[in-house]
């Protein structure tokens, strides 16, 4: 058979956190409430439609291989999809938190199968003031660090980052890092779940327990030296093409355009079309993919050239594996 572009049954992910904006966003009706995340595309996502219909995105990968992902992604890899991609609705604050990178992932965590974890955020909307959390304000020690997780005096310590609209944060595997509330946000990330929670305000789960933290394992994860960047700057690529992030294991690109173009393949990789405003008719040989706000479409690896034509405008985000 020959592969086509795979629209996903997304995942609903409710925690305590989330709230009522992104299922509005969405337009959803049977999504749990409070909605924190929805998983757009993910390794267990089944397949809507097609000859693949029913199958997760995980056995379509084992199936096809380098045809669906890219050579280069199936020998970094192997037979699994490297990327998630979710939206994220922070009505509260998520905890303060740490995510390893895959060294200590495939060391430590072998067990869980997941590899280590850097993620990007593009934020779609915001009410009030809002900021994120990311890296410290200042080097400290490691032991200086876990003096303060101890003595409960790490707020001090943590970079808070005013965001807007349209605004990308990237946040690479070991930097301490929270979403606060009022944010909107899609991710891109590794194909992981890996989060080691620093610091939870004392929050309690739905029996009344403290929710667990993961101090030895953040302690040993955590970058405490020079901040790093946090917003980044965007890169044109051409008229209504722009470059929001690149990483080993991503990059993510904004397009926004109100006139039918035609878009070939970056290099040897697989593309994840995410639409966040407008509409769109994706065409690619003699099948068409109609896009609303907040749909998704993995495009094969060996995709022929394909067309968007903005319904009546579009801008969507277009997430691929580079070279490492």
């Amino acid at each position: 058979m020959s592969l086509y572009p795979l629209r996903l049954m997304r995942r609903y992910e409710s925690r305590l956190w989330g709230g009522n904006q992104l299922a509005t966003w969405l337009n959803l009706t049977d999504a749990p409430t409070p909605l924190a995340e929805t998983w757009e595309v993910f390794n267990d996502n089944l397949i809507c439609a097609g000859e693949l219909a029913g199958q997760t995105l995980r056995q379509a990968v084992l199936r096809h291989g380098a045809d669906l992902v890219g050579a280069r992604s199936l020998q970094r890899y192997g037979h699994e999809f490297p990327l998630l991609a979710k939206f994220i609705d922070a009505n509260q604050p998520l905890s303060v938190q740490v995510h390893p990178d895959d060294t200590y992932a495939h060391h430590y965590e072998a067990a869980s199968g997941f590899h280590g974890k850097t993620e990007a955020w593009h934020i779609i909307a915001t009410t009030g003031h809002n900021d994120v959390i990311h890296g410290l304000t200042h080097p400290v020690s490691r032991d200086d660090y876990a003096h303060a997780i101890a003595t409960s005096s790490l707020e001090p310590l943590l970079r808070h980052i005013p965001v807007v609209a349209g605004d990308t944060v990237f946040v690479p595997a070991g930097t301490i890092h929270a979403i606060n509330a009022g944010i909107l946000l899609f991710e891109i990330q590794q194909t992981s779940d890996l989060t080691y929670r620093v610091y939870d305000y004392a929050r309690r789960d739905t029996h009344g327990n403290l929710r667990e933290l993961h101090i030895p394992q953040a302690i040993a994860v955590s970058n405490t030296g020079h901040p790093l960047p946090a917003i980044t700057t965007p890169i044109e690529r051409g008229l209504g093409h722009v470059e929001l992030v690149r990483s080993d294991f991503f990059v993510m690109e904004k397009i926004t355009t109100t006139t039918t173009t035609t878009w070939q393949r970056p290099a040897d990789s697989f593309q994840i079309i995410t639409l966040i405003a407008g509409g769109a008719l994706l065409s690619v040989a003699d099948q068409q993919f109609l896009l609303t706000r907040g749909q998704s479409l993995v495009i094969p690896a060996n995709t022929p050239n394909y067309t968007i034509t903005p319904q009546p405008h579009a801008n969507w985000l277009r997430c691929w594996v580079p070279d490492a």
